[in-house]
């Protein structure tokens, strides 16, 4: 029987890990809610899971996402993640084809080098040989890439490093050990029975028999031993993420989301979270601001030990640039929600001086401006303008006595507050009849779309116009205005909606591209969803955007957004619009065979 004592630090902390991963996972999906368990169900056994088993050899080994958004990165996590899968593999099968069984001893593979002392004249030994001190030698490139990472985070395209906690570096510092020691230890095995490759065989020709024969079973057991403290320290590190975003792939397939509650599912989000820090530099906060402690690696961290605090999981803008720079792509503004829940009274009616009458408006089309783009009214008039001109019939819902959304207060964790206000004009819009509901706000329009059950057709009033335009019930004329479109949060990333703005203003001017465009697009700072932050802070980021979106001198700087809007008009000297205005205000412009002029009248009419 092959057997030493030093392979028992190894298989009793596989052991230990396998138990505690098995409790875990058993414990999450327990908690996880009855739709999210019906989902899986219903999917187990489908072709999903053909699916998410591919997505998984993709991102989990290969990491795909990475390699997108940083190819160096993604190198140091696949030779690690990838490398380290193929150094099992072939040395399971290395390890079965010598011993002649399938069953052989577990550890076999693990320390082959040891107790295969022999001349190696199974069959394919030399490939063995060789493919094993390859795949080493990959490893082994990932993981000085990955120390380099540590202290020169710069040189892999990183700003920042995370911060880590002792967990963490307890099993960063076993990770960097174990394939230095299992070098080290086919060496010092090859120097005494030439049982080595190109790799160990060439370091072992190094060393003295004496030498070798001294310091060879102390690295088997140094080996052992920094395989032990990595599998016991990983189910309570950042390495968690290994199996815990494997099991979140399949999970996802099968159709399980997150809700506006914490659940099982949220416990695999944030355990799969490999603190790999693309989205410090992601976030405004830490490259305007100068904040760098809030960040989602840290919330998701701190979460994950029970020691969220207040401010970190308020100060954020909920912009969503972590989100989308994600490479796992975890729902990090969803699980900020959930743990933004404020104290509240059960069963208290927050709204019940608002009153709400059934309405006799029956109309096809509801046109609901918002809060925020009450506080910008040439908004308000500008559709105006663009209803008359399509001759659209149009119930204006919120034009007098009209009531929040109320995703601001659910952003802010005022959850029952919210599903109130959503009560009232959801009975509102049900009375009117309308099939169609126009909104001037992102975040009302994103509200509409996922927090009420509403049957009826929602559209941002870019895509509105982006229709009325397709339909030719209105008609843009042309001009040479160089124009800049900042896409807000809400509406880019939150709602996916990027080309319908860009194809109206196309119709008017000419659009400039910037390099924070679409889903890279930054926040304009004056988001409502952070009530922590300090007005010098917002401030600053307001500053560095305006910077970038101005970089080229546009004549118009555009949005599509109110908030945005009134952020962005309080410090910049230049025209700032929304879509609407600008699109109203070239609904009146005469073609001019005349070049001479038009420029001027186009400025002109701009500023009105």
């Amino acid at each position: 029987m092959n057997y030493s004592h030093f392979i028992l630090p190894f298989s009793i902390g596989a052991i230990i890990l396998f138990v505690i991963i098995i409790v875990k996972f058993t414990k999450w999906f327990r908690l996880l809610d009855r739709k999210q368990k019906y989902f899986i169900k219903r999917n187990i056994f489908t072709t999903k899971t053909i699916s998410a088993t591919i997505e998984a050899f993709r991102e989990a080994l290969i990491h795909r996402n990475i390699y997108k958004k940083n190819p160096l990165l993604g190198y140091m996590h696949m030779s690690l993640a990838f490398g380290w899968f193929l150094l099992i593999v072939v040395g399971k099968i290395e390890a079965s084809v010598y011993s002649g069984t399938f069953f052989e001893e577990p550890w076999l593979a693990i320390f082959f080098k040891y107790f295969a002392r022999e001349p190696h004249n199974f069959w394919g030994a030399k490939f063995f040989t060789f493919t094993m001190d390859f795949l080493l030698l990959i490893i082994l490139s990932g993981l000085a890439l990955a120390i380099i990472k540590r202290f020169r985070s710069k040189i892999l395209g990183l700003k920042k490093a995370t911060k880590h906690i002792i967990y963490d570096k307890i099993a960063l510092s076993a990770l960097w050990l174990i394939f230095p020691l299992r070098l080290l230890a086919e060496s010092s095995t090859a120097a005494l029975v030439q049982n080595g490759g190109f790799l160990t065989g060439g370091l072992g020709s190094l060393f003295p028999q004496q030498f070798a024969q001294a310091i060879e079973l102390p690295l088997w057991w140094a080996y052992s031993i920094s395989l032990f403290v990595f599998f016991v320290s990983l189910p309570f590190s950042r390495y968690m993420h290994i199996p815990t975003e494997v099991a979140l792939i399949f999970l996802r397939k099968w159709g399980a989301t997150e809700g506006e509650q914490y659940s099982g599912l949220t416990n695999f989000e944030i355990n799969s979270c490999s603190r790999c820090g693309i989205c410090i530099d992601a976030c405004q906060l830490n490259f305007s601001a100068n904040i760098n402690n809030v960040q989602s690696v840290y919330f998701i961290r701190d979460t994950r030990y029970n020691k969220i605090s207040d401010l970190v999981a308020n100060n954020c803008l909920l912009c969503g640039r972590c989100t989308e720079a994600c490479p796992v792509g975890l729902e990090l503004t969803q699980i900020r929600q959930q743990l933004r829940t404020k104290t509240e009274v059960p069963g208290k009616h927050y709204y019940d001086y608002c009153k709400v009458e059934p309405t006799k408006n029956k109309t096809d089309v509801i046109y609901f401006a918002g809060c925020m783009t009450h506080l910008t009214p040439s908004i308000i008039l500008a559709m105006k303008n663009i209803f008359s001109a399509a001759n659209e019939k149009v119930w204006f819902m919120d034009e007098e006595k009209g009531i929040c959304c109320g995703r601001p207060r659910r952003q802010q964790g005022f959850v029952q507050q919210s599903k109130d206000l959503v009560s009232k004009n959801t009975k509102l819009i049900s009375s009117s009849g309308a099939k169609l509901l126009v909104s001037s706000c992102p975040i009302c329009c994103k509200s509409f779309k996922e927090e009420y059950a509403l049957d009826i057709e929602i559209m941002h009033h870019s895509e509105y116009i982006k229709m009325l335009i397709d339909e030719k019930r209105i008609k843009l004329n042309k001009s040479e205005l160089n124009i800049v479109f900042h896409d807000p949060c809400e509406l880019g990333r939150g709602l996916n909606i990027y080309k319908q703005p860009r194809q109206v203003l196309s119709k008017v001017g000419k659009l400039v591209n910037t390099e924070f465009d679409e889903k890279d697009s930054l926040c304009c700072g004056g988001s409502l969803a952070n009530t922590i932050i300090e007005l010098d802070s917002q401030l600053k980021i307001r500053d560095d955007v305006l910077q970038i979106l101005a970089k080229d001198n546009p004549d118009v700087l555009a949005t599509a957004c109110p908030l945005c809007k009134k952020t962005f008009t309080r410090n910049y000297k230049g025209k700032v619009m929304d879509i609407a205005e600008i699109v109203s205000n070239f609904l009146s412009l005469q073609n001019n065979s005349k070049k001479e002029g038009k420029k001027e009248e186009e400025k002109i009419l701009i500023s009105q």
